[in-house]
């Protein structure tokens, strides 16, 4: 089994971040790997009262959340000594964008926090199953216990 090269860690910034950061920080110092870190922030479309899709969220919005996730990723990055060059913040869809970002950078494992849901929970999304289910390298889903 060949060592990691490139770990990206998907951030979603609930209070379990650190473990996930944590874990993926003792991976990348036993491969000598490079460690970077992600955010994709969703694109929910505001609807109208009968729950039709009007537009996305509009382009101010839009700036106050890319920044917002800006300043937590460098805060996170800060903490367990991530590059700024290697930090990425987008607006998208988590489960595709965060799989795309690992392809384009040559990502060989993605650590994300899983709650381990199931039912109706599991039906409602999981970023980390999206991204087991559609990335072509290896996948570990830090388990999150919910307190």
């Amino acid at each position: 089994m060949s060592n990691y090269q490139h770990i990206l860690i998907a951030a979603d910034f609930s209070t379990h971040n650190t473990l996930v950061c944590e874990k993926a920080r003792e991976i990348a110092d036993r491969n000598q790997a490079k460690l970077s870190i992600c955010h994709i922030v969703e694109d929910y479309p505001i609807t109208d009262f009968a729950y039709e899709p009007m537009i996305s969220v509009d382009i101010d919005m839009r700036d106050a959340l890319l920044g917002s996730g800006k300043k937590q990723i460098a805060e996170l990055a800060k903490i367990i000594d991530i590059p700024a060059e290697n930090q990425w913040v987008e607006f998208g869809n988590p489960n595709h964008d965060i799989v795309r970002l690992a392809e384009e950078n040559k990502v060989d494992l993605i650590v994300a926090g899983s709650h381990g849901r199931h039912g109706i929970q599991l039906l409602l999304g999981s970023t980390a199953n999206g991204i087991l289910h559609h990335a072509k390298c290896d996948v570990l889903a830090v388990r999150l216990q919910d307190n």
